[in-house]
């Protein structure tokens, strides 16, 4: 059974930084496509950021040049340091995978940026 679970959530002022952290389990993580999406209040869910095996990342327009997605295939963890946070930035993160053909989620972590 694949498991996800994040870590690393909470809140922070605008311009602050945060890492979050996903330990996958179940699966040969360093072959599997891995990435982060957030939920806000009114929105569908976005895609953030993306990670191939290779070490390839896609960032969302709106997270690009403050937001880095990495993965340490040896310990099984992804991360998504998250910089210069604004505070639309709010919202529940999620790490996500698919694996033989079926969507896997973590319980998801909220982050809030406020002052």
């Amino acid at each position: 059974q694949v498991r996800l679970l994040e870590s690393g959530g909470g809140l922070v002022q605008p311009g602050g930084f945060l890492r979050l952290s996903c330990a996958a389990s179940g699966l040969n993580f360093r072959l599997y496509p891995m990435d982060w999406s957030r939920q806000t209040p009114g929105k569908e869910r976005e895609l953030v950021a993306r990670i191939i095996s290779g070490g390839t990342t896609n960032n969302a327009d709106s997270v690009k040049g403050r937001f880095t997605i990495s993965r340490d295939n040896v310990r099984n963890l992804l991360f998504l340091q998250m910089s210069s946070l604004k505070p639309e930035d709010t919202g529940r993160y999620y790490c996500h995978t698919k694996h033989r053909e079926m969507d896997f989620w973590g319980q998801g972590n909220q982050v809030t940026v406020s002052s």
